[in-house]
């Protein structure tokens, strides 16, 4: 049975042996850990307000800073590493900590004096009431007179 030679598959094959190489030769990044981190967000945009969502596990509402400044919406917080314990040694360690930070610009006027803030089992929720001059109005038809006749 004959095989095309193919180069560029050939390519990606040396560059997984690559990684692979480097990522046995070095070990384990134990201490490696990011000290900024993004912030996952659910947004969803209603009627007559935005509801936004945020994964905060593990972290005190009250060491959340959360702002709303010319239509754009910043939630900040920091965990603290934990001490390290003379356990052993980690196979494993993915828990984030450090510093985090998300901005999105909503695209309409929110009335800011009455967003309202919550939180429940890890998960910050926010309502931001959109600003009542850019709520949909809902436009009512009024009947029209009719013109009657008469067939003789």
């Amino acid at each position: 049975m004959l095989t095309r030679w193919d180069p560029f598959q050939e390519m990606i094959n040396l560059r997984s042996a690559v990684d692979r190489l480097f990522d046995t030769s070095f070990g384990p990044a134990e201490n490696h850990q990011p000290t900024t981190w993004g912030l996952a967000l659910d947004v969803v945009e209603k009627e007559d307000e935005f509801l936004v969502k945020a994964s905060v596990p593990g972290i005190n509402p009250d060491d959340l800073d959360i702002t709303f400044t010319d239509n754009v919406l910043t939630i900040k917080g920091e965990t603290k590493a934990e001490e390290e314990k003379d356990e052993g040694s980690y196979h494993l360690r993915e828990r984030r900590y450090g510093s985090f930070s998300r901005s999105i610009t909503l695209g309409s006027k929110i009335t800011a004096e009455k967003i309202q803030a919550g939180y429940e089992n890890g998960v910050l929720t926010l309502h931001l009431p959109k600003a009542e001059d850019v709520k949909p109005k809902r436009i009512s038809i009024k009947p029209s007179k009719m013109i009657e006749g008469k067939v003789k």
